[in-house]
């Protein structure tokens, strides 16, 4: 009689023979697809069918049961997925019957488990350059506007651990991106780091329209304590912007006669009536060649205009304030108002009865929108449901905004995420930044990427330049869909990576659904052995003030499982760098992919440690001490 046990490996033997005929089917459909990547990649398209076939089985009730006899349970298999079925078949024909001696050797065709995590690391190190030392996962790091003019920034960036410097062709232009790139290049000389240059084209535009402007006003105020008493004196620089950043924190105030600021000395006493009728006086504290500070005391509500009078000689003279900027104004936007989009982009004034108007840039959508469709504005602050649909408009209900209201602005993104616009992923602006990216970037990062035949067009652009690397951004519910499709059409090309722009993701499929998306992303990623780069908000709040998150710590630790980890611009981007660098060194000791590794934790070691406290011996900046290896 066969044992019960006997009885379970042998179904268990018939199952997993069953997933594996099925992955060698799915192989055979996608025969064509197959043949046409680049030779390199075929091992990784043969192996990406494999896994999204078995990922298109339930096979949890499996894994149960593997697990049950101690056997590997598949939940690891990703950049090696028929390897890892033929060796538990092997395993199992042992079990069975321990004379049967199956072949140690892998089936002719089958490359051995190792040589998946092989060509991943290949195919990294191709993108996105070297492995850097003492951590295997890349920095990318935006390029702040400021780049542009002080190289000591970048060789800051790039001293502190950035391996990938970001461009994005949405700001700034030609001239700028260029000086940029010299101050990587000479950075590069002078710190002996490589450091490669990745650019993004701005995609296909779907914002908010313009706002008509506020009123033309600047106000000034000092800083004061919780019971009023002055603590610093508002600042305000009198005359054209200064070039240097000799008061970074000072309000321009721009005057009309520049040689009644040239009369200006130290300690002049300037006495106005603001805006609201208020009786002020400000101090000049310093005096420069174009312009000069000055402070106040009381709150200042500078206009276009305001006399500003001083005695110069014994003799009252009087400046006068130039022209100002106009404030931005926004529409306040409240739960169960009404928000119509137009295709008219001139300027919308405020509104104050709960019904809302203002322009989209994206011809199409009013075309290929319908009732029921979700809107989501500004990064998801806003949300609501398409009620109706005409040739220039589309009208939204708002379900979602702040307690006391969102503020909407011109220029903020609009999300559809039901709604399937036809429309290419590759602008003519796109294709015109191109000429430039070709040129002079390493890397071209494809934004609104939502589907293969995208991918198609971006390539074609880039014939005549095989050596440059191609980042596809996955910011839309459509591109997570068809992301199989979109990675075995981008290994036509040699060197392919993805991007997990988690911004737009997270609003398009939902911040609840954002976590289970991009762990998907990174299995379906590995088995295609394609780098990931991981971005979005990114240790923000670090470099955005100086002090991360508690949060945001542990994102940068689970963002060591990608090859690449991209930071926005910050103040505080060089501190921002050197703590991820700290933290992706640490954490590949503990974890390869999904993979945890059980290194030696000396911390926890019962035989060597008193029941006595003692100072922790943890270092918080820099590697583990020898002595404690936590």
């Amino acid at each position: 009689m066969i044992s019960l046990e006997l009885s379970d490996l042998i179904s268990l033997q018939a199952d997993v023979e069953a997933l594996r005929a099925d992955l060698l089917l799915a192989e055979l459909r996608h025969a064509d697809q197959i043949s046409a990547v680049q030779p390199r990649h075929e091992f990784s398209a043969i192996n990406l069918v494999h896994y999204a076939e078995m990922r298109a089985h339930d096979i949890r009730e499996l894994q149960v049961r593997l697990a049950r006899h101690g056997l590997t349970s598949l939940g690891r298999t990703e950049s090696h997925v028929l390897a890892s079925i033929e060796a538990l078949l092997r395993t199992l024909t042992l079990l069975i019957d321990p004379a049967s001696h199956p072949s140690a050797a892998h089936p002719v065709g089958v490359p051995p488990a190792h040589d998946g995590t092989a060509v991943l690391a290949r195919n990294t190190a191709l993108l996105l350059g070297p492995e850097p030392a003492h951590r295997s996962t890349r920095i990318m790091v935006t390029m702040p506007s400021e780049t542009a003019t002080d190289t000591g920034m970048v060789q800051s960036m790039i001293t502190s651990g950035m391996d990938l410097a970001r461009i994005n062709c949405a700001h700034d232009g030609e001239a700028e991106w260029m000086a940029m790139i010299a101050n990587i290049r000479a950075a590069e000389s002078g710190t002996g780091e490589r450091c490669l240059v990745a650019m993004d084209l701005g995609g296909p535009k779907l914002r908010t329209g313009p706002i008509m402007d506020g009123p033309r006003v600047i106000k000034v105020k000092p800083e004061r304590s919780t019971t009023g008493a002055v603590l610093r004196r508002g600042l305000v620089w009198l005359g054209a912007r200064p070039d240097n950043a000799v008061a970074p924190s000072a309000s321009v105030i721009p005057i009309a006669d520049p040689s009644w600021l040239r009369r200006r000395r130290v300690g002049d006493e300037i006495s106005l009536v603001d805006a609201r009728g208020a009786y002020r006086t400000i101090t000049v504290e310093q005096v420069y060649a174009d312009g000069c500070l000055a402070s106040l005391p009381e709150t200042v509500y500078f206009v276009p205009g305001l006399a500003l009078g001083a005695k110069h000689d014994a003799r009252d003279v009087v400046g006068f304030v130039d022209v100002l900027p106009s404030t931005e104004q926004f529409l306040l936007v409240r739960r169960g108002d009404t928000l119509i989009l137009t295709a008219d982009l001139s300027p919308v004034p405020l509104s104050t009865n709960g019904v809302h108007r203002i322009g989209c840039t994206l011809p199409e959508a009013f075309r290929e929108a319908h009732r029921g469709h979700r809107v989501l504005l500004d990064d998801g602050k806003i949300a609501g449901v398409i009620i109706a649909v005409a040739p220039t408009q589309i009208t939204i209900a708002v379900h979602r905004a702040g307690h006391e209201g969102t503020k909407l602005r011109a220029e903020k993104g609009i999300n559809l995420p039901d709604t399937l616009l036809s429309i290419s992923a590759l602008t003519d602006q796109d294709a015109a930044d191109l000429e430039f990216v070709r040129s002079h970037a390493d890397i071209v990062n494809m934004s609104f990427v939502r589907s293969a035949e995208d991918v198609r067009d971006l390539l074609s652009h880039l014939q005549a330049n095989p050596a440059l690397g191609v980042v596809l951004k996955i910011e839309t519910v459509a591109a997570f869909e068809a992301l199989p499709q979109i990675l075995l059409e981008a290994m036509r090309w040699q060197n392919v990576g993805v991007m997990i722009a988690r911004g737009d993701l997270a609003v398009e499929a939902g911040f609840e659904r954002l976590a289970e998306v991009q762990e998907e992303i990174l299995w379906l990623c590995e088995a295609a052995h394609a780098p990931v780069i991981w971005a979005t908000q990114v240790l923000d709040t670090l470099a955005r003030t100086g002090l991360p998150s508690r949060a945001e710590v542990t994102d940068a630790a689970m963002a060591e499982r990608a090859e690449c980890v991209m930071l926005n611009k910050g103040p505080f981007i060089p501190e921002a760098i050197s703590m991820l660098a700290g933290i992706l060194g640490r954490m590949q000791g503990h974890t390869d992919k999904k993979r945890s590794l059980l290194r030696r934790l000396r911390a926890w070691d019962l035989d060597t440690h008193s029941e006595t406290p003692t100072p922790a011996t943890i270092s918080v900046h820099g590697e583990a001490p020898a002595s404690n290896g936590a």
